[in-house]
């Protein structure tokens, strides 16, 4: 087996850096998916339920009546706009991380001589 080159061994650490940061990054984008999607379905149910059935938000370990339909609709909307935003942008960040893995990866492969090629390419 031939020496890693502290070059090498740099790209290897790098590569490491930046599967971990893929794997947060993608942590925190599901997590916000997750609370578009409750947000999404509370403006859908929101939208069903006439005018008289009460309606209540939580604040903290408290449900609060709301009459302020309106105020309460943009609100979400609002908090919809932002979760979606940095869901782009964590897509974003992503995109351009995978892009740097891979070609780390290749370099490092390379450098291997080959020696860590893919399983069935």
């Amino acid at each position: 087996m031939k020496e890693i080159s502290p070059q090498l061994q740099n790209q290897i650490a790098q590569y490491q850096n930046l599967q971990q940061q893929l794997q947060v990054l993608g942590s925190q984008r599901v997590q916000l998916e997750a609370k578009l999607r409750e947000i999404e379905s509370t403006l859908e149910e929101l939208g069903k339920v006439s005018a008289e059935t009460p309606v209540y938000k939580s604040i903290g370990m408290l449900l609060v009546r709301q009459d302020d339909r309106d105020a309460l609709k943009k609100e979400l909307e609002e908090h919809k706009e932002t979760l979606t935003i940095r869901v782009k942008s964590l897509q974003k960040q992503e995109k351009s991380l995978s892009e740097r893995y891979n070609d780390l990866a290749g370099k490092i492969q390379t450098a291997l001589g080959g020696a860590a090629a893919p399983e069935g390419g």
